[in-house]
C-alpha cells in the first residue's frame, strides 16, 4: 500500500513537473492567431514556422553558435584550472590553505551583478568586449571555485598511498595522473562538467552585459522577442524549448557520472 502511494505521489509529482514543458512545446507548434485567440490544450493547426525562423533567421543561429562556444571554452577553462588546483588542496596543507578555500567559496557567493562595471571596463581595455571569451572568463570567476571544491571532495577520498606507490613504481607526475589518477576521478569530472555547462548556459546577467551584437547569446536573444507587432510568444517558447536539448544531451551522457558522483563526492 505505502509502495503504491509513492509510485501515485511520484507520478503526480513528474506530471507537475513536465507541464511547463509541455506548455512550452505546444506553444511553439501553435500559430500567433491561435496563440492569442484563445486557451488551447493542444495545437489545432500543427506549425513549423516558429522553429524555421530560429533556424533561418542569422541572428537566431549565431546567438545558440555563441552560446555554445563560450560555454565550451568556460568548461574547458574551468576544469584546467580546478583540476590542478583541487589537487592541491586535497594532498597539501600549507599556512592559510582553509582561509585560502574558504575565499575561493565567496567569489561563488558574490551575485554577478557586482562585477559587471569591473568586468566591462577591463574586458573594453583588453578588447575582448563583446566576444566569447569576455563570457566564459567572466564565468570562470564562479565556477573554477565551485569546481575546486567538488573536486577536492572526490580527491580527498583517494588516500594518497595511490600516489606514494606509483612514484615507487617509476611512474611520472604526468603518467601518475594520466593514468591512474584520471580515472578514478572521472566521476568528479563528469559533476563538474555538468554545473560549469549548467551555469554557463544559463546565466543571464553576465552574459547581457559583456555583449552586445557580435557574441549576443541565445539566453539573451530570449529577452528580446519582442517586435513592431507585439510579443512572439510561439517563437519565444520554441527557441526556449532548443534551448533545453544541449542541457538534455549533456546530462545523457555524464549521467553515469552524475550518479557516481552525487554518492562519492561532496554534491
Amino acid at each position: 500500500m505505502k509502495l503504491r502511494k509513492r509510485s501515485i505521489a511520484l507520478t503526480l509529482y513528474f506530471i507537475l513537473l513536465f507541464i511547463p514543458i509541455y506548455w512550452m512545446i505546444i506553444t511553439s507548434l501553435k500559430t500567433d492567431v491561435e496563440i492569442l485567440k484563445e486557451l488551447t490544450f493542444y495545437p489545432h493547426e500543427i506549425s513549423f514556422d516558429n522553429y524555421k525562423e530560429i533556424f533561418t533567421n542569422p541572428f537566431w543561429r549565431s546567438s545558440f553558435m555563441n552560446s555554445l562556444t563560450y560555454v565550451f571554452l568556460n568548461v574547458v577553462i574551468t576544469l584546467t584550472a580546478a583540476v590542478p588546483g583541487a589537487y592541491a588542496f586535497s594532498r597539501w596543507k600549507f599556512r592559510g590553505s582553509n582561509h585560502l578555500f574558504f575565499w575561493l567559496l565567496t567569489n561563488r557567493m558574490a551575485p554577478a551583478a557586482v562585477f559587471m562595471v569591473p568586468f566591462t571596463e577591463l574586458y573594453y581595455l583588453l578588447h575582448i568586449y563583446d566576444t566569447c571569451w569576455a563570457v566564459a572568463l567572466a564565468h570562470c570567476l564562479f565556477n573554477i571555485p565551485l569546481a575546486i571544491w567538488i573536486l577536492e571532495g572526490f580527491m580527498s577520498g583517494i588516500p594518497r598511498e595511490i600516489d606514494e606507490t606509483a612514484f615507487v613504481d617509476g611512474y611520472t607526475f604526468p603518467q601518475f595522473f594520466r593514468k591512474i589518477f584520471f580515472p578514478l576521478i572521472g566521476p568528479g569530472i563528469g559533476v563538474t562538467a555538468f554545473f560549469a555547462f549548467t551555469f554557463s548556459w544559463v546565466e543571464l546577467i553576465l552574459a547581457k552585459a559583456l555583449t552586445v551584437t557580435n557574441a549576443k547569446p541565445a539566453v539573451v536573444q530570449l529577452t528580446v522577442g519582442i517586435g513592431a507587432e507585439g510579443v512572439k510568444w510561439g517563437l519565444l517558447a520554441a527557441a526556449g524549448f532548443l534551448t533545453i536539448i544541449p542541457g538534455a544531451i549533456v546530462v545523457y551522457f555524464v549521467r553515469n557520472y552524475m550518479a557516481k558522483g552525487f554518492a562519492l563526492g561532496r554534491v
